[in-house]
């Protein structure tokens, strides 16, 4: 069977759109502090902003310090009144290197991770 021309057109805008749906996932478009990012040990949390909504149930940020000890105070949340906003409360810092590592399950199930280190002076 042979399709015409508007037929096929239509199929591949479906199959066009099908793919993008599958390929949604949350990334990070702010970082606070940032990669790199040199602050003082007043800093009291650690927030990213995402480009997609996250499943609060299986997003996370941990955050170590050089030894890799948790410095967290608690879990991460999810901002109820902006799913795409995940922060989490940090103890006291001390002057040192620390990594960030974040995992993202976006609304539709989509996972990502990633990870990056800021400095306390």
């Amino acid at each position: 069977m042979k399709l015409h021309t508007p037929a096929r057109a239509a199929i591949a805008a479906l199959m066009i759109t099908g793919c993008n749906l599958a390929q949604a996932h949350a990334y990070p478009t702010h970082e606070a502090p940032g990669a790199g990012a040199t602050v003082t040990t007043s800093q009291k949390e650690v927030a990213i902003d995402f480009d997609d909504g996250l499943e609060p149930a299986f997003s996370s940020i941990a955050v170590t310090n050089s030894q890799g000890n948790s410095v967290t105070s608690g879990k991460a949340a999810i901002d109820p009144s902006n799913r795409k906003h995940m922060s989490v409360a940090l103890n006291s810092l001390v002057p040192g290197a620390y990594t960030v590592s974040w995992v993202a399950v976006a609304n539709d199930g989509h996972r990502t991770q990633g990870h990056y280190t800021f400095t306390v002076k």
